[in-house]
């Protein structure tokens, strides 16, 4: 939805068909497989309409699904050598500074060997990174390391949504950092390093991260050369989704009760506004 609302013609491919997010008491549905994802894009194929200039991934539970969309970005590559493949690593978070896994553990591999070596931007959080390097975060300088880490495996973007870091605003404050690797003609590579310090909101919500990867391909498009601007874009318009979504949530909920997962959903069409032309609430450091 946003990427349409910001412009971008988007084909969609679901990954999953469920009834509803999984952070409802109960789903059903169905995972595709490899040989149902070809297919699909085999009829793209025979249609000639294969021609893209991003390809955006995220939440997947299947491995052969995975190992096939990279074979998919890399014959995307070969007929268009300026196509950007923005990977969002979904595998897991931390609760309480507790980390788990909720995608099958057999998907790390893939997207460590396979699928990152291949994405130009990665937005993991601070879980899927350490996941990733098998490098634990307790210090901005060990995530600026885990991000130099991650740059080595191929992406010339890497963006970590989210963490437990101490920040500087101080407890009711996230931290996002970004990393961009840029090697000019002489060889020459230059990094800009930048860190975005959000409001805090005090509720799980479902789905942000597939936001921040879309609005970051979004705004990354539109400012290639500028990621302290095409963060502090995304993070704002985040923002905004997020305060409309709790206060909605709320509302409903009524005075002393906890909003449940059907209140907390994501307020996309409320905002339509606030995405196309987001009001910057939330400003980065270039570190």
């Amino acid at each position: 939805f946003l990427l349409q609302v910001l412009g971008f013609e988007v084909d969609t491919v679901n990954s999953v068909q469920f009834s509803n997010h999984t952070g409802y008491a109960h789903w059903k549905g169905q995972v595709l497989n490899s040989d149902e994802l070809h297919e699909l894009y085999e009829g793209l194929k025979l249609n000639k309409v294969n021609r893209y200039d991003y390809v955006l991934t995220g939440y997947t539970r299947d491995t052969s699904f995975l190992a096939m969309v990279v074979d998919i970005v890399q014959e995307l590559k070969q007929q268009n050598s300026n196509l950007v493949y923005v990977c969002d690593p979904v595998m897991g978070d931390k609760w309480n500074g507790e980390g788990s896994m909720y995608v099958p553990k057999d998907l790390l591999p893939v997207y460590r060997d396979k699928v990152v070596p291949v994405a130009d931007i990665i937005t993991p959080n601070q879980f899927e990174a350490e996941l990733l390097t098998g490098r634990k975060i307790y210090t901005e300088k060990d995530a600026l390391e885990v991000m130099d880490m991650l740059h080595a495996m191929g992406p010339e973007t890497v963006v970590i949504t989210s963490s437990d870091l101490q920040a500087p605003l101080g407890n009711d404050y996230l931290i996002a950092l970004g990393s961009h690797r840029k090697t000019k003609a002489d060889g020459t590579r230059i990094t800009q390093r930048i860190r975005v310090e959000s409001p805090k909101v005090d509720a799980v919500f479902v789905g942000t991260g597939d936001l921040f990867a879309a609005m970051l391909l979004a705004w990354t498009h539109k400012h290639p050369n500028n990621l302290k601007v095409a963060c502090e874009k995304t993070v704002s318009a985040m923002q905004h989704v997020l305060q409309r979504t709790i206060k909605s949530a709320k509302a409903q909920a009524g005075e002393g009760n906890k909003p449940n997962s059907a209140q907390l959903e994501l307020r996309m069409v409320q905002s339509k506004k606030d995405i196309e032309n987001p009001e910057i609430i939330v400003k980065a450091t270039v570190l």
